[in-house]
Parts: structure tokens; sequence; C-alpha cells
């Protein structure tokens, strides 16, 4: 078996996995028993009509023949297609990952509960709404002058067991016309700060984004799935020495 793709919180939260070429989703439901051992890595291939086509490659998680590049992510207003077809209402919204991480984005309008999740955003705020992708694209690279527009793992597992601070936000607000505001929730609850591992057994706390929270022997990890991709997998517990939080020893 193979881990090949993973689905974020917003999107029913599961790891994809393939068994020769059938692919099964094991849903990231919170109290789900994980018992996965990782074994080697290679590239996750593809998925076509359903079933996966595997691929050899020592590349993970894709290799150069199975890497998709989402043009529309470098966007900043100049049309990267050979012809512009964003045409739907988009979203331009302002993100905050706690404590003080905040960053602008763009999504189809109606997308944007749903991107949001998929980001692991704390609060988030809908500042413009405008016809298509190019205009949002314009707006967001002039944000972005003072904003941040991507926001890498590091303070994401940070943001799990922090609150935004509410001073910094406001502030950051106060330079736009806010359309709608959101505070979202995923139901982790936790009083410390997870120990960020690459595994796949433990007890579900739940997903942010692409984090994946899971609680073993006392201590809880987060596990960003990407990095999961590609590994292959077999049931069973893991026999890694992992490093612990200070309170499995209370």
């Amino acid at each position: 078996m193979q881990l090949v793709g993973y689905e974020p919180s917003g999107r029913g939260s599961a790891l994809v996995v393939a068994d020769g070429d059938s692919v099964e989703d094991v849903p990231l439901e919170s109290g789900t028993e994980l018992s996965y051992v990782l074994g080697s890595r290679r590239c996750a291939g593809t998925i076509d009509d359903g079933e996966h086509v595997a691929c050899n490659r020592s590349t993970a998680p894709y290799c150069e023949y199975h890497t998709s590049t989402w043009v529309c992510a470098r966007c900043t207003g100049d049309c990267l297609k050979p012809e512009m077809d964003c045409y739907q209402e988009h979203a331009v919204y302002v993100a905050a990952f706690a404590p003080d991480t905040f960053k602008v984005g763009v999504t189809k309008s109606r997308r944007l509960g749903t991107r949001l999740r998929e980001q692991g955003a704390d609060r988030a705020a809908h500042v413009h709404t405008v016809s298509n992708g190019r205009i949002a694209r314009e707006l967001e690279a002039e944000i972005a002058d003072w904003l941040v527009d991507r926001v890498r793992t590091r303070p994401k597992v940070t943001a799990l067991a922090e609150t935004v601070d509410e001073d910094a936000w406001e502030a950051v607000l106060s330079e736009f016309d806010v359309l709608d505001r959101f505070d979202l929730d995923y139901g982790l609850d936790l009083e410390t700060r997870p120990v960020r591992e690459t595994m796949a057994s433990g007890t579900v706390v739940g997903v942010k984004g692409r984090l994946l929270v899971l609680e073993t022997s006392g201590t809880t990890y987060a596990v960003d799935m990407r990095d999961l991709v590609g590994y292959e997998i077999a049931e069973g517990e893991t026999s890694r020495n992992l490093q612990s939080s200070l309170g499995s020893f209370g």
C-alpha cells in the first residue's frame, strides 16, 4: 500500500491510500485510530479515473512527470494561461494564523469558507468581491506589499495551541472595509503545542488545514500530511523513537 494523497479540513479530512490500482479514502474523524508504519518513499504517481497509476521514480512526493503546477497561484493579474478563463466572481480575503501571522489570499466566492478551512486559518475577513480572478490577483499583489501571501508550516504548527492577537488583528482589518468575518474552529482545544513529526499511527485528535494532529502515549503530534504522500505503508504501530512533550512525563 502507498499513501498517495490527502484531503485537508474543509474537504472531508482524509488520507488517500492506494492498494494496487484501487484507491480508498481513510477518514480522519476525531477518535479514529491509525495504525500505519511508514516504509520507503517514492513518487505517488497519479490517480486517473478513480484508479491509481503507480510510479517507481524515487523523487517524492512527485517526480517531474507527475508534478502539476497551478499557474493561477503565481498570477499577479497578468494571466499566465494561453487565454484567461477565470471569469467567475472572486473574493479577496485576509486570514489570521495565531498569534500574529496575517495572510492575503483570493478564491472563487463560492469557495471562500472551504478555502479558509483548507488553509487552517483561525480568523478571516472577506475584504473585496470582484468580477474575475485577474482583478482579484491584482488586488492581492497590492496587499502583499505589506501582508504575506503564503504561510509556511512552522507558524501553522505554532498556531495549533495559540490564540490570535486581537489588537494586531483589528489593526490589520482597520485598513479595509470588511464585508464579512469568520471565526473558525477545528475542535482541537490543545493546551500545548504538538511535537512536529512524520508518522501515521495514533489517535486522531483532529485536522487543521493539512496538519493532522495525533495523540499517542500522552503526547500530541502535528503531522504535515503532504510529508506523508509517497510513503509505502503497512498496518502496525511505529517502532521509531518519538520525541515526547514535557507534559507526558507529568
